[in-house]
């Protein structure tokens, strides 16, 4: 780093080393090609790149090999320019340039071959390192302000940084012990812009110790997860489910979650239930009970509803519909039926709450997109600022989808500003 008026100076300060940030500085050294740029990233962290290590269990699950649009939720217009910039072949191909090689598992969710995320994380800061660049872990940034001699002046914990650009790329709330705790937000604010209501998305859900969840800890199964807002219908899914000690995960849980947890953050009236017969209705479901008790009338509920839903689900609904698993189904009356039906195909999970920030691996929410210039991630309102990643108004779906946000908005920032 030089020094102009006692202070350190860089062309381009990169606050937040996690896959955006890295993703920016890597692609804006690489574009300098010979251009004595100065690049400087600063990190909150002890530790780089923690999130990045913890993603995928372990494993770092760094894109599909599908991305689309409705992957995501925010502005899609935007969100759809944007990801046109920068293919997951793309991706592929910079991660090979970069000596990681990935592999497609059958849910099409890319992995590195080695299946560690150590590989992926040593790859971005060798190749930080090779072009040159500086890297400052326990540098949390507090405060940024606008300068028009040099550009941005940036206080962080170690002193003062001075810098003709700066890419914000924070992160949002998730896993704050990575770093990443919203303060973002608060910088990105004083320097004009908004935040949207900010809260935990792709997070397992509480539920009330009441229901059944503790007696099936540890069983998956397909479900079909419906959301309701103040009545509407607002999200329907069908994925994989996993009943926990607490209550529920699983990538369709986590998927729903946002659902839920933005709802209750602004008051509003949200219900969850669950259809363990996905794609049948209620009527259909009742067909097939009634055909079931005609065609095998001496099986037992418990043994008929095992045939559709895992037996040990099979058994707590009857219980929770109060019915007896033991009974024959053709002895099953009218009111027992429509009881155990309901519960089969609309039971309301009762959510008492998200299990928090640091089990959530997403923020939904943040700044607008609409107030970033989509082709270069520069901010609208101040001039060689730009923002990426998790920072913006904009999650996607488990798989992969939101590392592949990280990286394309990364590569457009990190772009830009080196072409300035």
């Amino acid at each position: 780093m030089s020094n102009v008026d006692g202070f350190a100076a860089c062309d381009i300060a990169v606050v937040g080393a996690g896959a955006a940030g890295l993703s920016a500085a890597i692609v804006a050294g690489e574009r300098a090609a010979g251009r004595a740029l100065n690049i400087v990233l600063l990190d909150g962290a002890k530790t780089i790149g923690a999130k990045i290590l913890v993603s995928g269990g372990g494993r770092c699950n760094v894109t599909h090999d599908t991305v689309t649009p409705t992957d995501y939720f925010g502005n899609r217009r935007i969100i759809k320019n944007v990801l046109a910039s920068r293919s997951v072949e793309d991706t592929i191909q910079w991660f090979a340039s970069m000596g990681v090689m990935l592999k497609r598992e059958d849910t099409g969710k890319l992995f590195p071959v080695t299946d560690t995320a150590r590989t992926v994380l040593t790859a971005l800061l060798t190749r930080c390192r090779n072009l040159g660049m500086t890297i400052r872990p326990s540098h949390r940034v507090t405060r940024i302000d606008t300068s028009a001699d040099t550009g941005f002046l940036l206080q962080h914990s170690q002193g003062v940084l001075q810098a003709r650009h700066v890419i914000l790329a924070t992160g949002g709330r998730s896993v704050p012990k990575s770093g990443s705790d919203g303060f973002g937000y608060d910088l990105a604010h004083r320097l004009g812009h908004t935040i949207t209501t900010t809260v935990p998305a792709l997070v397992p859900l509480v539920l009330d110790t009441r229901l059944f969840h503790r007696s099936l800890s540890g069983l998956s199964q397909e479900v079909e997860l419906t959301t309701w807002v103040d009545g509407h219908t607002i999200d329907t899914r069908t994925g994989s489910l996993l009943w926990t000690h607490f209550g529920i995960s699983g990538p369709v849980a986590m998927d729903a979650s946002r659902f839920w947890t933005l709802a209750h953050a602004r008051g509003e009236k949200a219900l969850v239930s669950a259809n363990f017969l996905p794609g049948l209705t209620q009527e259909e479901a009742r067909d097939w009970f009634i055909h079931e008790a005609a065609h095998h009338p001496r099986r037992s509920l418990a043994n008929a509803l095992a045939s559709r839903v895992p037996e040990r689900l099979a058994e707590v609904l009857c219980t929770h519909a109060a019915c007896n698993p033991q009974q024959a189904i053709a002895q099953v009356c009218r009111a027992d039926r429509e009881r155990l039906i309901a519960a089969l195909t609309k039971l309301v999970l009762p959510i008492e709450r998200d299990r928090g920030w640091n089990y959530a691996e997403v923020t939904a929410g943040g700044v607008p997109l609409e107030e970033i210039n989509y082709r270069t991630m520069e901010s609208k309102l101040v001039p060689g600022l730009y923002l990426i990643g998790e920072l913006l108004d904009c999650d996607g779906r488990i798989g992969g989808f939101n590392f592949q946000w990280a990286w394309t908005t990364g590569f457009l920032a990190g772009r830009a500003v080196a072409d300035r």
